[in-house]
């Protein structure tokens, strides 16, 4: 379904009211979770498991493409980014050219919640999308019960860079213009910064990745969104300010983002809680999601009784960094 929001059209899932998949029992005042998707990545990327979990749990559950991927806004008049001057730019310290920032992105999704009428809701995002939560929570304080960061980064200067096989990987193109041709590649690249301990079987890999594909790729976005990432630096040190409830997840073995950006989103924080997961690398398989649901569910719901007229003490643990086997 798309949506006018941030005057932009934007494409979005709601599992909300009329849902056949919601039970008539759960009523229309179910708390919202918000869903962002990481770097040139589709709503259609979230786990199904995962969506249905939060569903079941009584949460109404809104994904969107972010602008620039999937069948949201594609800002073709902004051109194509020369992403290697750019690049060299941010090594030397400047700040990087961006066609929109990390706010504008923020911005679309407050838009999104805007234009479904929603006062509030748990904002959740991976990767690039828990850089976008994370500017959400500074730029709407009031609009945020919770949010969890997972996979992602203060975008501190000085945290440690991805692997180099990683960054290999990264720079590689596919080797055709096929969907077969551009799923192999991310077949590739996703081996590489996947779960080590958790790995996903070659064929699931690639339905996904081929319905991702043939729905809307778009690889031009990817590099906008990927300036926005490296101009965003003043977010490090803004994130003190964040008052919502936080929790931050973070794969101990992720050669993409390292977990030390995950120590050190939560640190910036104040009472947020850092839970690693050992063997968890830049995806989220099933084994990953159960143990995200495990964290997950916990942290919605005791910022639902905070949010509640009469709050009841935050349980044991919040605020606490502790690892997932």
């Amino acid at each position: 379904m798309k949506i006018r929001a941030n005057k932009i059209d934007i494409e979005i899932e709601d599992s909300g009211p009329g849902s056949a998949s919601i039970s008539d029992a759960l009523g229309p005042e179910r708390p919202v979770v918000l869903l962002i998707m990481g770097l040139g990545m589709q709503l259609v990327a979230w786990p199904p498991e995962f969506v249905q979990a939060l569903v079941d749990a009584g949460y109404r559950v809104i994904r969107l493409d972010n602008r620039d991927v999937g069948l949201s806004h594609h800002f073709d008049a902004l051109g194509k980014p020369n992403l290697i001057w750019q690049s060299l730019k941010y090594k030397l310290g400047l700040t990087p050219r961006a066609p929109y920032g990390m706010d504008d992105m923020a911005a679309d999704a407050i838009g999104v919640l805007d234009a479904l009428g929603v006062k509030q809701a748990h904002v959740l995002g991976v990767s690039l999308g828990g850089m976008i939560a994370q500017r959400v929570a500074l730029a709407a304080p009031d609009r945020v019960l919770s949010l969890t960061s997972v996979m992602s980064s203060s975008g501190a200067k000085g945290l440690p860079q991805a692997r180099p096989e990683v960054i290999r990987a990264l720079l590689k193109r596919p080797a055709g213009s096929s969907a077969q041709a551009v799923a192999d590649h991310y077949v590739k690249l996703f081996q590489v910064i996947g779960s080590p301990a958790f790995p996903t079987p070659e064929p699931d890999m690639r339905e996904r990745i081929l319905l991702g594909v043939e729905r809307g790729y778009y690889p031009v976005g990817t590099l906008r969104q990927m300036l926005a990432i490296m101009a965003d630096t003043a977010r490090a040190a803004e994130l003190p300010r964040i008052t919502a409830p936080t929790l931050v997840v973070h794969g101990k073995a992720d050669p993409l983002v390292p977990f030390a950006h995950g120590e050190d989103t939560a640190r910036r924080i104040a009472g947020a809680r850092l839970v690693g997961v050992e063997g968890m690398g830049h995806d989220l398989p099933p084994v990953v999601v159960e143990r995200l649901l495990a964290v997950l569910l916990p942290h919605l719901a005791a910022a639902d009784v905070r949010s509640s007229p009469h709050p009841n003490p935050l349980p044991a643990g919040a605020g606490m960094n502790t690892t997932m086997p």
